[in-house]
């Protein structure tokens, strides 16, 4: 009787294993999951300008799918609102991102940051800026912003490497943008309109940040717009 009931008991801890297998594969692949690139506006603050950007159709050039086929490259189109409350198409330019970039703002005096790639947080072009006239101001890799090792601390997928949150946003007086870094009160500050940045943490007790990632120097965080003393 003993060994009827245990035999029963087996078979559902199996079951329930199997199950919770299951459920942790679909974990590991919702982590990884994306969903398709949609055709997005974004409005500055102050209603001034909004951008729209068209996905590209170069998946071939995304890290994890070589051998797919490649084609433009995303597109960003900029309108400015006009005195009769319309807006009007100003400028259409080629972005660095083979697909679509996974989040971008855009600032009150027309300029576009983008973050990330579509599939691929962390690898590529993590941090453009372009001026509303059509120059792209800066294009900034991880490897630009951090050394191997700290770019080795960030936390991984099978697609991407998560080295920012998804607190972002573009800063009083819209002269600079705020992304939030890692998991430990880090940020960058990035300027779009001459692509500089700084990269701050707390170190001995003291908010510091540098402005490079060669020669480090650690320094009081400035405002952006002021001099370096």
């Amino acid at each position: 009787m003993i060994t009827a009931l245990r035999t029963p008991f087996k078979a559902r801890l199996h079951r329930l294993g199997l199950a919770c297998l299951c459920l942790v594969a679909q974990g590991v692949a919702k982590a990884d999951s994306w969903p398709a690139p949609v055709i997005t506006e974004v409005f500055s603050a102050s209603r001034e300008w909004f951008v729209r950007v068209v996905p590209g159709r170069s998946l071939g050039d995304t890290v994890g799918f070589a051998g797919s086929p490649k084609g433009p490259y995303a597109k960003a189109e900029w309108y400015r609102r006009d005195r009769n409350r319309s807006y009007h198409l100003e400028r259409e330019m080629t972005l660095a991102n083979p697909v679509a970039p996974v989040k971008f703002l855009v600032t009150d005096r027309g300029y576009l940051v983008t973050l990330d790639n579509w599939h691929n947080m962390g690898y590529g072009t993590v941090v453009g800026s372009y001026a509303p006239d059509g120059r792209q101001v800066a294009a900034h890799r991880l490897e630009t912003l951090f050394t191997p090792e700290e770019i080795a601390a960030f936390r991984t997928s099978v697609s991407s490497i998560w080295w920012r949150t998804d607190t972002v946003y573009v800063r009083e007086g819209q002269r600079s943008v705020y992304v939030a870094v890692g998991e430990k009160g880090a940020e960058l500050i990035v300027e779009p309109e001459t692509g500089a940045w700084q990269y701050c943490e707390s170190r001995g007790g003291k908010h510091l940040c540098r402005t490079m990632n060669d020669n480090r120097e650690w320094r009081p965080y400035r405002e952006p717009g002021t001099q370096v003393p």
